[in-house]
């Protein structure tokens, strides 16, 4: 099953699902396996290690012939000439985020990219609108990662967002699968952005400790960081809930901890990037079969909410 949307056709992809750019973690080995299941692997730059960044975005070249995009963290990105580094590279879609949209947008449009924007709030986006971005990514604060103070539910964001701009939306937090992609698609997305669905997956680099710690979670097994810098939503540890208590600072606690979380599996070590959504991911699985799996479902699904609608 192919989709023919807005999304699909700017992006150049068969399904209009696109892998956050998790720092650390949105490298070629995970983005390389997302764009050749049909999708959009993303690169990402939050990590701020952009020499490192470089190597990545070559090594697609040798990992996949699909499409794939980049995205520049304005808040971690220290040297705009990544920006013409990306461009030298004849990527053709860039996500930006954690800044102010009029930065790049131009400049990379002018190079003939295709650019979206993360927006938090309905204010962000009238601010990328006018920026004058060719899409929107639409993060609802149940989603990992780094958040606004004030989060705003997927529910409320997006059919909110879309009631007040006719331009193409990616819908990101609380995606994992083919129900709650459909579910975006009638708020009104025409994609959907999987962060912590790829963070548990089998090609994703993270130590399985925390794929399975995202497999075992509850519903209530993530928490609210407030920061210095960005917010965090985080999976639920006696580390994570001290921080919320305000013992330590967010932000600090998620760079020294990195290496012993991230591939070291110690997730009392530091904080573990997470969404709410990890309580409906049951196994850890190949990208492809998430793409499978998340396309069957979403037909499926569209096709049961059709046949319950009987005429008068």
């Amino acid at each position: 099953m192919h989709f023919r949307n807005r999304v699909t056709q700017m992006l150049g992809v068969d399904t209009p699902i696109i892998q956050a750019p998790m720092g650390w973690i949105a490298r070629s080995q995970l983005a390389s396996a997302v764009s050749n299941a049909g999708a959009m692997g993303i690169i990402e730059t939050s990590s701020g290690e952009l020499e490192a960044i470089r190597i990545e975005i070559q090594k697609m070249r040798k990992l996949t012939e699909k499409p794939f995009g980049v995205n520049v963290a304005q808040a971690f990105v220290r040297d705009p000439s990544i920006v013409d580094f990306i461009v030298d590279q004849g990527v053709q879609f860039v996500s930006t985020s954690a800044g102010d949209p009029r930065k790049y947008t131009q400049t990379l449009k002018e190079a003939g990219l295709t650019v979206f924007h993360v927006v938090p709030t309905l204010r962000a986006a009238e601010k990328a609108v006018a920026a004058g971005v060719d899409g929107l990514i639409v993060e609802g604060g149940e989603g990992g990662g780094f958040k606004a103070a004030t989060p705003v539910s997927s529910m409320v964001l997006i059919p909110l967002i879309r009631s007040r701009f006719d331009i193409p939306m990616i819908a990101a937090g609380g995606i994992c699968d083919g129900v709650s992609m459909a579910a975006a698609f009638a708020l009104g997305a025409e994609g959907v952005q999987m962060g912590t669905r790829m963070v548990s997956a089998m090609e994703s680099p993270v130590h399985d400790g925390w794929k399975q710690s995202i497999v075992s979670a509850t519903d209530t097994d993530t928490v609210f960081l407030q920061s210095a810098g960005p917010c965090l939503r985080a999976l639920r540890t006696e580390t994570t809930e001290a921080l919320a208590r305000g013992e330590g600072e967010a932000m600090s606690k998620l760079a020294s901890g990195k290496d012993a979380v991230y591939f070291g599996g110690r997730m009392e070590e530091g904080v573990a990037l997470t969404g709410q959504v990890a309580s409906r991911i049951d196994s850890v699985i190949p990208v492809a079969q998430i793409i499978a799996d998340t396309i069957l479902e979403y037909s499926k699904t569209v096709e049961r909410l059709h046949s319950e609608m009987q005429p008068d």
